[in-house]
């Protein structure tokens, strides 16, 4: 994702894994005022990632496009 818009997700609702549409991103823990420090994470080649802040399994699922998540409203807009 170089030069690309990086995108943020939040646990919010304490989800055990969350699925995304893409293999790098940052995670944020929960929404501010709840967040952790925002950790860029990078899967490779390989299809999930443990945070190692909030142990939120992140999990890639290529049916899924940059701006979706499984459970929805995991992507935070606003975030810089």
């Amino acid at each position: 994702m170089a030069g690309g818009h990086i995108p943020h997700f939040a646990n919010d609702v304490g989800a055990e894994r969350i699925f995304i549409g893409v293999k790098e991103f940052n995670c944020m823990g929960a929404r501010a005022p709840f967040d952790h420090p925002h950790v860029y994470l990078d899967m490779g080649q390989d299809s999930q990632i443990l945070c190692p802040y909030c142990s939120t399994l992140y999990v890639h699922d290529p049916r899924l496009a940059e701006n979706e998540s499984d459970p929805k409203d995991s992507l935070v807009a606003d975030a810089a």
